[in-house]
């Protein structure tokens, strides 16, 4: 599946066209910003359900912002954003296999692949789903993996901000990085094509 991952695409994107308040008007929805919020924390909801086995996250922080014309003038509609970062250690030889499941699962909900950062260190996946929700898999510093969900514009309301529990700052919780051990994910060998999707 690395190698899947490796030619179908090259490049960075540095999150999506909607961070920073400048959200691409034309995919606006009939959603408000509360909703756009749930809707994205469905999405990595239901992208984890397809991992298997299942990885342990915890929830990132959030945001939202105006989303503005070309002249920076607001238009009565924001974006949010939502992340969840994955504590469980995906070794090396199993990235490409974790970037490739959710590839699959992805493509199935009909989504874009929009480009593919092919880093051996730090490989990523962006795509865009049908209703203009920006979707990206990265992984980053220590191997630490991270979903994060932008919305289209949508009309502004109040945003509830996501539950997130407190953080012992004792704990490996709180140092932010992967540290749950995978007898599957934490593996340091290749995954054979016999091996569970």
């Amino acid at each position: 599946m690395a190698s899947t991952l490796i030619v179908s695409g090259c490049g960075f994107i540095g999150g999506s066209g909607s961070e920073g308040g400048k959200a691409d008007a034309s995919k606006e929805t009939s959603m408000d910003m509360q909703e756009a919020a749930d809707h994205a924390e469905g999405i990595i909801d239901a992208t984890l359900k397809a991992i298997n086995p299942s990885v342990e996250v915890m929830r990132g922080p959030s945001s939202d912002s105006n989303c503005t014309d070309f002249k920076n003038d607001g238009t009565g509609t924001g974006s949010v954003s939502r992340r969840r970062y994955v504590m469980t250690i995906i070794s090396d030889e199993r990235r490409g296999s974790f970037l490739g499941v959710v590839e699959r699962y992805w493509k199935k909900q009909g989504y874009k692949i929009t480009s593919v950062r092919s880093s051996a260190d730090m490989p990523a996946i962006f795509a865009s789903a049908p209703d203009g929700f920006e979707v990206s898999l990265e992984f980053g510093y220590k191997g630490q993996a991270g979903f994060h969900v932008t919305s289209p514009c949508v009309d502004e309301s109040k945003v509830t901000e996501a539950p997130r529990k407190p953080l012992d700052p004792n704990s490996p919780e709180s140092k932010g990085l992967p540290y749950v051990h995978s007898d599957f994910w934490s593996a340091r060998t290749p995954i054979s094509s016999a091996s569970p999707n």
